[in-house]
């Protein structure tokens, strides 16, 4: 016979841990190439001119500009990347 009471197992430890999604870069900022603009599940935002998607559909720059979001065929969300600005090299 056990000499005390079983602890049994706790009821915590089960939260994940948050994915910080959602949009890093609005409408009109300076952007270079390889910044990350979208962090999404699924693709609520799509990608337009300069800009790539990844495999778990974050949304990145593939060239330096401004950021452009707008509507498209269907009423679907799209940003792109316009213009350009001199990158200063040091």
């Amino acid at each position: 016979m056990a000499t005390s009471k079983s602890g049994g197992s706790t009821s915590n430890g089960r939260e994940s841990q948050s994915k910080r999604l959602g949009i890093k870069l609005f409408d009109g900022q300076k952007v270079q190439g390889g910044e990350i603009i979208v962090r999404q599940r699924g693709t609520p935002v799509r990608p337009g001119k300069g800009v790539g998607r990844g495999t778990d559909d974050t949304l990145f720059a593939m060239a330096a500009g401004y950021i452009k979001f707008h509507g498209g065929p269907k009423g679907c969300k799209y940003v792109s990347v316009i213009g350009q600005w001199p990158v200063v090299q040091s």
